[in-house]
């Protein structure tokens, strides 16, 4: 296969859905030769926050010397940047060559009777291979969907992070934050050290007994290791990480919002223990990897006249973190409010946070087939403004918003990330 066949291939698994348990990937692995057995990992979940954490974490890693492998999900543009080493995405030759093999691979399991993997067992493998390949020292892997029965659990990391533990998912994961900390504590493992920054003491307690269980280490940020915000700006974030040891270490990220400040600490938490296995890092690189880092689509401004802002907040808690973050960062006359979720999200929630703050909503549909009846957020979005507009194309509905918004407004463009990757391409496309 080409690059363009093999992205086809891999586009078109997800006819397989998902399906939870581990047995298709653990048997790819084998078929493979278990490569994931001769690496090592940070494996990082959670409800939000989580692809922030690894990313800051993998920026850190590289800049301290060492080839690091990131695994995220699901990518904007380009699929190629799921998985990546040092910042650079797989090359499309390699994502081409490694594709074919797995495609052959799977062929042997299914014709020994075995289920087809998932598409996103087959990223998780793709993944995989490319790193045992190109012998990466670290590998950050961001937990898919849940925990437990996610396929980036056939690995066996140095440290285990679960950010937090909010409302999301509930279809797949359960209805409650007990069930939903229950899921997502399945990536603690047996003496593996785990840190989490979740305030919930619902989630807390699940957490930490499971932990205690597994005999593994348990370490809470806000106890363990605490933080104070000291600056937040349109640019980043500065804050200082602290113990009660005296150590004390100021830190800024281009990442937007306190909550940046939480993931940050968070990251802190996993170099210390990273640390204590033996890896070396220097103060200065530390600061050097934070100041690098890049994780777009959140909080990520885009436009100047008039300012727009994306911001992958599709559920409460990120739309929580959002609605923080324009009462206390951004400047603006008027907020003109673009959203599109899924049906499957907390709709009236999201709105119900960000819609009081709006002078102006466009309601749009997520290109998912998940999108459900999108045109109902419009008559909810009425509780906040007269002025709602519905515009099916996301393109439009871009335009639509710049148009009605002077210069010194803010156009936020936030929910579904397959809605907010396709304005920010096309937003990045025409400013060319």
């Amino acid at each position: 296969m080409n690059y363009q066949e093999a992205v086809d291939y891999l586009v078109n698994l997800d006819v397989f859905g998902w399906h939870p348990g581990l047995a298709r990937i653990e048997k790819l692995m084998e078929v493979l030769g278990n490569p994931e057995r001769k690496m090592s990992f940070v494996h990082i979940g959670g409800t939000n926050g989580k692809g922030s954490a690894t990313a800051m974490l993998a920026s850190t890693l590289s800049s301290n010397g060492y080839k690091t492998g990131m695994f995220i999900s699901p990518h904007l543009e380009s699929y190629r940047e799921r998985i990546s080493i040092d910042g650079l995405m797989i090359p499309e030759e390699r994502l081409a060559q490694i594709a074919t093999y797995l495609k052959d691979k799977i062929q042997i399991m299914t014709d020994q009777g075995y289920e087809h993997p998932t598409g996103f067992e087959v990223s998780t493998a793709l993944a995989l291979v490319y790193f045992s390949e190109e012998k990466t020292d670290m590998a950050v892997i961001e937990v898919g969907l849940g925990g437990a029965i996610d396929s980036t659990n056939v690995i066996l990391p140095k440290v285990s992070v679960i950010t937090n533990v909010t409302m999301d998912h509930m279809f797949y994961l359960g209805d409650t934050i007990a069930k939903i900390a229950t899921v997502k504590s399945g990536i603690i493992k047996e003496g593996v050290p785990v840190i989490t920054a979740s305030e919930e003491p619902d989630a807390l307690e699940i957490i930490e007994n499971k932990a205690k269980a597994m005999h593994a280490p348990y370490y809470r940020i806000g106890k363990d290791l605490y933080y104070n915000v000291l600056e937040l700006s349109e640019t980043g974030t500065k804050f200082i990480v602290k113990n009660d040891r005296g150590y004390a270490m100021t830190l800024f990220t281009p990442l937007v919002g306190a909550h940046q400040a939480v993931n940050g600490t968070t990251v802190m938490m996993v170099i210390k223990e990273l640390e204590k296995q033996g890896m070396s890092f220097s103060e200065d690189k530390i600061k050097e990897g934070f100041r690098q880092t890049f994780w777009p689509a959140r909080l990520e401004l885009v436009g100047k006249n008039p300012k727009i802002l994306l911001d992958a907040a599709h559920n409460y808690d990120g739309a929580d973190k959002l609605r923080r973050s324009l009462n206390t960062i951004y400047q603006y006359d008027r907020l003109i409010y673009v959203i599109g979720m899924l049906a499957d999200k907390e709709r009236n929630k999201v709105l119900a946070r960000l819609g009081p703050l709006a002078d102006v909503i466009v309601v749009t549909k997520p290109n998912s087939p998940r999108a459900g009846d999108w045109e109902a957020m419009a008559v909810e979005a009425k509780n906040f403004t007269h002025s709602v507009y519905k515009e099916e194309d996301i393109e439009k509905a871009v335009d639509l918003a710049i148009s009605l918004a002077h210069e010194n407004d803010l156009v936020c463009i936030a929910g579904s990330i397959y809605m907010v990757a396709h304005a920010r391409e096309y937003i990045l496309n025409s400013q060319k």
